[in-house]
């Protein structure tokens, strides 16, 4: 089969349902292909832009990866917002541009630009498919990247001419990835320093949010343990839904700007339980800004940022 037709194959493998894009003519043969899919939608914009953003919202809402496409030149550079978005907000996206044969590169060739080294600093990861073999595993690493915490924005190019080489090759089987769990003694520091506490607060973030739209129910799980404990609830501006607004416990939502601090329980807080809260969402500099808060960090990862000058205490692991 066509490189082509068997990147449409591993789309579909992925459970790639639609993708949103404008055609061009160095991603013609794929276009073709997936003419021929029964289980993939093509949804034309009239702009890059829109795509991406099309994208990055079936993302964000589904859990399950957006595809947007574009061509080379200005089709790639179009997507550039919409896929910077994805990046910044940990909506899953997964962005597909065509480029010119591999022996224009460097030339100065019409429309040509190093699609690769532009998208670097807005996605997670992204890859050139130098060879049609590579296309299994390439399309496998982008859709599983964008997805696993934290989610965020991959990207695949596909030069017109491995598009159409042919080659002998098959989808990688998907398989679901495990993530570590908590230490019971990082259970019990958790339920020690709740007790300490004189005034803790929950800070709910998108992470809340992710895990509710997967079916994994992170929304009700919250809910049974914040009335059981009586802790009242903060959402981020991502984080709103993660607890009914109607809820007693539930309090104005934070986020953009540093004077909602004054009106949030933060203020005041002496121990924030941040539960799936990242630190794009608030920076810890505004509402911990005198680091004198313990914080407990509850998410698939444990916190890393240029921030965490500015956290008091972290739960190791």
């Amino acid at each position: 089969m066509k490189a082509s037709e068997l990147f449409v194959k591993c789309l579909e493998n992925e459970g790639v349902e639609y993708i949103f894009g404008v055609p061009g003519e160095e991603n013609l043969d794929v276009m073709e292909a997936l003419a021929d899919s029964e289980q993939i939608t093509f949804v034309t914009t009239r702009h890059e832009q829109g795509a991406a953003f099309m994208a990055n919202v079936y993302g964000r809402l589904s859990t399950y990866p957006g595809v947007c496409l574009g061509s080379l030149g200005p089709g790639a550079t179009n997507l550039v917002t919409g896929v910077a978005d994805a990046f910044l907000d940990r909506a899953p996206l997964v962005a597909i541009t065509g480029q010119a044969a591999r022996h224009c590169g460097f030339k100065e060739s019409h429309q040509y630009i190093d699609i690769i080294r532009m998208l670097a600093p807005i996605t997670k990861w992204n890859a050139r498919v130098e060879q049609p073999g590579g296309i299994p595993e390439i399309v496998r690493k982008a859709f599983r990247l964008a997805r696993i915490e934290k989610p965020g924005a991959t990207h695949i190019e596909l030069p017109e001419d491995v598009a159409a080489e042919w080659v002998d090759a098959a989808p990688m089987p998907v398989r679901r990835t495990l993530y570590p769990q908590a230490p019971l003694s990082s259970l019990e520091r958790v339920a020690d320093l709740l007790r300490a506490a004189e005034r803790p607060v929950v800070l709910v973030g998108n992470g809340v949010i992710r895990r509710q739209a997967a079916g994994r129910g992170a929304a009700a799980w919250l809910a049974a343990f914040v009335r059981k404990v009586g802790l009242p609830v903060v959402p981020t501006f991502m984080g709103k839904g993660a607890i009914s607004y109607r809820d007693p416990l539930a309090q104005p939502a934070v986020g953009l700007r540093t004077q909602g601090l004054r009106r949030s329980a933060l203020a005041q807080a002496d121990l924030v339980l941040a539960i799936g809260y990242d630190l794009v969402e608030w920076s810890p500099k505004i509402w911990n800004g005198k680091r004198d808060k313990t914080i407990i960090h509850i998410d698939k990862q444990e916190a890393r940022s240029p921030y965490k000058k500015f956290i008091c205490r972290l739960l190791p692991g």
